[in-house]
């Protein structure tokens, strides 16, 4: 039977821990994780009491680190427990949960793991952040060129237990500088006696253990690879780096991205746990921040207060006109973003752009005139003209706004993520207003 929220709390309530030991035991650790991420914290802690070894290691993992901080804390006070179950978590995932932790707090954490898996958390951790070196995992398996493929096998046996892939071996040489990586397909179906050096080619792809995760993400979109080895500057093999992991920091870095368009400063672990000032810290600084560039916006409506004084028609269709260049200009800053990100765009192509992001905002401009002309037809008819040239060059100027943003920002090495939709649209917004009554003054004479 699936166990579930209210029969796990009354197994709780009741202390009938053989039973809820059992239930627990049939459970799968995904269906394990999304119950635990509802539970209170005391709950959590009785839950992760019960579990297996094994399905302990394998919920932990799947949790948010808001949630394993928890667990973590809640098992303090068994050290027993909470020893074996850092040591039983895999390096890449005990260092990704590390990293995050308060410095003291994971130093009082790493001095609980056995010497071994101390030495190989801290090897990690001396990496620099968001590098590969921080992702990989050096629980892999290698075997030297000049063994037959029947003894391979005996190898794999041996030490593939705590592997984090089989689908992949590594061939290394006495250095255990990497030689070549072979699927376990290309063993199995090679003849037990043959040299696993006859199956090399000397072709492989890899990563820098210093390189950017960002360069792995495209690494893997590329080749299309399970897992990658990653080498040092001398070509050792120090560890590899699995789908799974890249899968993490595509989430990771996109979640990152949409935070800074949406000009949010940092990404908040849980709107439902975070503390109210932290959510109020993570938004306040953009804001205030804009608030000062919109004063621009009242200024350039203030020189022009003769003209809305004579033609106050002029005011209705404001909004309109100027929320359409900073959506349009949003548009183009998002799929600049987005070719940039994916590498379908370099940084040299912005001038190619112009010309074609011109005509098309002009097309856009000219549909949307359209449409504010049926309007004013009805509500001012003497601002027709106006109002339609306006919001084309709006809309153009917007989307020119929008398309170079994200190339300046590249170039000055600032994330063009950080050419956020609030950002995009202040500035079309002053410039929308500019626009909009000086044609207002020259065609009306003021």
């Amino acid at each position: 039977m699936q166990l579930t929220k209210p029969h796990f709390l009354d197994l709780i309530k009741n202390k009938k821990w053989r039973e809820l030991k059992r239930s627990l035991k049939d459970m799968d650790a995904l269906d394990l994780s999304l119950m635990v991420e509802n539970f209170s914290k005391n709950d959590k802690i009785i839950l992760f009491r019960l579990l297996s070894r094994d399905q302990a290691k394998q919920v932990f993992k799947m949790l948010p680190q808001s949630d394993q901080e928890e667990i973590i804390d809640g098992l303090s006070e068994n050290s027993q427990k909470l020893t074996r179950l850092l040591n039983d978590i895999e390096p890449d995932d005990r260092t990704a949960f590390f990293e995050d932790l308060p410095r003291d707090i994971a130093q009082s954490l790493i001095e609980m793991l056995s010497p071994e898996e101390r030495k190989i958390t801290v090897q990690l951790l001396s990496y620099p952040k968001d590098s590969i070196g921080r992702l990989m995992t050096p629980e892999f398996v290698a075997i030297k060129e000049d063994i037959t493929v029947a003894k391979a096998f005996e190898h794999i046996r041996k030490f593939g237990q705590d592997s984090e892939t089989l689908n992949v071996i590594y061939i290394i040489d006495q250095d255990w500088k990497l030689i070549d990586d072979l699927s376990i397909k290309d063993l199995i179906l090679a003849h037990p006696e043959q040299l696993v050096k006859e199956l090399t080619d000397h072709r492989f792809v890899f990563l820098n253990a210093l390189d950017d995760q960002e360069m792995a993400i495209q690494v893997f979109k590329d080749y299309d690879r399970e897992a990658l080895p990653v080498l040092s500057n001398e070509g050792v093999l120090l560890g590899i780096v699995t789908f799974d992991d890249i899968l993490d920091v595509i989430e990771e870095e996109g979640t990152e991205d949409f935070h800074k368009f949406g000009s949010v400063q940092n990404a908040s672990k849980n709107p439902l746990k975070e503390r109210i000032f932290s959510l109020y810290k993570n938004r306040i600084v953009w804001l205030v921040l804009l608030v000062f560039m919109n004063v621009f916006s009242g200024a350039a409506l203030a020189s022009f207060e003769d003209v809305i004084q004579q033609v106050v028609a002029l005011v209705f269709f404001l909004p309109l006109l100027i929320d359409s260049g900073g959506n349009a200009g949003s548009q183009s800053a998002t799929l600049m973003i987005r070719y940039l990100a994916l590498g379908e765009i370099q940084l040299s192509d912005w001038y190619k752009l112009i010309g074609r992001e011109l005509l098309v905002s002009f097309l856009l401009g000219l549909t949307m005139a359209a449409s504010v002309a049926a309007v004013a037809s009805f509500r001012a008819p003497e601002v027709i003209l106006v109002v339609c040239m306006a919001m084309v060059l709006n809309v153009m100027l917007g989307s020119l706004i929008g398309m170079l943003l994200p190339f300046i920002f590249t170039k000055l090495n600032i994330d063009p993520a950080t050419a956020s939709a609030p950002l995009v649209t202040s500035l079309a917004d002053i410039c929308g207003v500019l626009i909009y009554f000086s044609l207002a003054a020259r065609y009306f004479g003021f």
